[in-house]
């Protein structure tokens, strides 16, 4: 894949990042952090929560002044192999490679948010009956939609070449 063909997922990778900082920008804004307000009925409901620890408030309770700036070390890390992948081209299909695009993007906002307020800003919850999923933001969701094609791609793309050798060799 040629360097401006892969750039092009990189477009992908800021314009998760923008989305990212404008809703968390309006939610840190025009609201406080005790602030809810129900969506759909109790089922979505908008808060504004600081989350110092890393995916579903792990490490939130944690008060070592190390935490913020391992996690932003390790973001940058994994955004640097991230960029590499995909500018060389080693990402595979498409869905791949829009994938780590998308984790890319939200690994950026989080990150960039951690060196902001030294935890991510999160404003969504989703409540089913008695269970309340952990508070998340746009580049959360950005992490998990690109992790599920990275695994489609790994799951379907070695199936359908597996299948173009099979047909090669008839």
């Amino acid at each position: 894949m040629s360097g401006t063909r892969a750039a092009r997922w990189l477009w992908l990778s800021m314009a998760v990042l923008a989305a990212d900082r404008a809703t968390k920008f309006a939610i840190e804004q025009y609201t406080n952090p005790f602030f809810r307000h129900s969506i759909i009925s109790d089922i979505v409901v908008l808060v504004h929560a600081q989350n110092p620890g890393i995916a579903f408030s792990m490490f939130s309770d944690s008060r070592s002044p190390w935490l913020a700036p391992i996690l932003v070390l390790a973001s940058v890390a994994v955004m640097i192999l991230l960029v590499w992948i995909i500018v060389t081209g080693r990402a595979g299909g498409a869905l791949a490679q829009c994938g780590l695009a998308l984790i890319l993007g939200g690994a950026a906002g989080n990150a960039l948010d951690r060196v902001i307020h030294g935890g991510v800003t999160d404003f969504l919850e989703v409540r089913l009956w008695k269970y309340i999923w952990p508070a998340f933001n746009v580049a959360d969701s950005a992490i998990t939609v690109g992790a599920v094609l990275v695994l489609f791609e790994l799951l379907l793309g070695g199936s359908r070449q597996q299948g173009a050798v099979h047909e090669k060799q008839r």
